[in-house]
């Protein structure tokens, strides 16, 4: 066979692997599946309103939530909170903001902790589990090794820990900690998902022909690796929201009452809930529904990618 030859069947394998199946390929299968499953539809309209919610809850909000109003303040007693009067839709809480606006706008603030949280957690993961999957070796040993440094803590008592070594908490050190948590697991999903293309046919026929490792791996494993990561950034959304309330909660997030955040919200209400219990439900509801949104839409994603439930 001739040089010449051997290099035009090189760019027709790569040209065929680019290009993909060309019938139903696995993303609009996947979305077939997902329109007609309940349950994915489901966590679809509540993942759906919350963003919305939370794009829009500056202009939604009928009041400015870091303004504490003086007909809500000056009713509030150790005993009494006010509740819903003309003008604030749910009264007011413990400092006399309005309630109503301040859970609107902690949607946003949610939001931006969960997806940040869980972008650094993808980017820093997928990096190392990059690296790992690609060059094999003692770069694999070692970047998994820390990456089971990393699996050998709870999920939350990682998050705690990275935290408090902080001397001030604020918004980005609740980011940077619940990111920590999603590190390793990215970091060991994308490495496996690597390792399992390496042993598959087009793979295979790339090395035998003498493509480029560097073709390689970005051309042929890494796009077929992705799958699994885009998956589990959809659940790893629902955790992060819930660490990071957790973090609020035990008093290592943010202590700026002024700024409206539902783990925040949830957390000073704490010593007013026989006052009124509002003030902690509201805030709790929303993240569990959240939280079940974003759950209920992973696990449909999960199946519907699924080559083995694949009709």
């Amino acid at each position: 066979m001739t040089p010449k030859l051997l290099q035009r069947r090189r760019e027709r394998i790569d040209e065929l692997a680019d290009a993909g199946d060309a019938g139903v390929s696995l993303a609009k299968d996947a979305l077939r599946r997902m329109r007609a499953n309940p349950v994915a539809i489901t966590g679809a309209i509540i993942v759906a309103l919350f963003v919305v919610l939370a794009i829009l809850a500056p202009f939604l909000a009928p009041k400015d939530p870091r303004t504490q109003y003086a007909e809500l303040k000056n009713q509030l007693t150790p005993e009494s909170i006010p509740g819903p009067m003309p003008g604030f839709l749910l009264g007011s809480d413990q400092y006399g903001y309005d309630l109503f606006s301040r859970l609107l706008v902690g949607a946003q603030q949610t939001l931006i902790v969960g997806v940040l949280a869980t972008l650094i957690g993808v980017a820093v993961g997928c990096t190392l589990g990059g690296l790992a999957g690609a060059f094999g070796g003692w770069v694999d040993t070692a970047l998994m090794r820390f990456t089971d440094i990393l699996l050998s803590f709870p999920s939350i008592l990682l998050a705690i820990s990275v935290a408090a070594l902080f001397a001030e908490t604020n918004q980005w050190t609740v980011i940077i900690a619940v990111s920590m948590v999603a590190i390793p697991v990215f970091a060991r999903l994308l490495r496996g998902a690597m390792l399992a293309q390496r042993h598959s046919d087009h793979v295979l026929a790339a090395t035998a022909l003498g493509v480029r490792r560097r073709t390689v791996v970005f051309r042929h494993i890494l796009p077929n690796a992705l799958t699994p990561v885009i998956v589990q950034a959809t659940l790893t959304l629902a955790t992060s929201i819930i660490d990071a309330a957790a973090l609020s909660f035990l008093g290592l997030g943010d202590p700026d009452p002024s700024r409206a955040e539902w783990g925040l919200m949830l957390a000073e209400s704490q010593q007013f809930i026989e006052v009124k219990p509002e003030l902690a439900f509201l805030p709790a509801a929303a993240i569990i529904i959240v939280a079940l949104g974003f759950t209920l839409l992973g696990e449909s994603l999960r199946e519907a990618l699924d080559p083995k439930k694949r009709r």
